[in-house]
């Protein structure tokens, strides 16, 4: 999700289009909260692991 956000932002960046620049800076937050909610070892979405 990290990885999707980031080329969105390049994407946005370098086309001018605003709206992919939104939408990759939500999936990095997400994208981040998402791994230090992992990496806590708490469960997200009720499940410890995603394989």
């Amino acid at each position: 999700m990290i990885v999707l956000g980031l080329i969105l932002l390049l994407v946005g960046f370098l086309t001018g289009i605003s709206i992919l620049w939104t939408i990759g800076i939500v999936l990095i937050v997400v994208g981040a909260i998402l791994w230090i909610l992992g990496a806590s070892g708490r469960a997200v979405g009720g499940r410890k692991h995603w394989y």
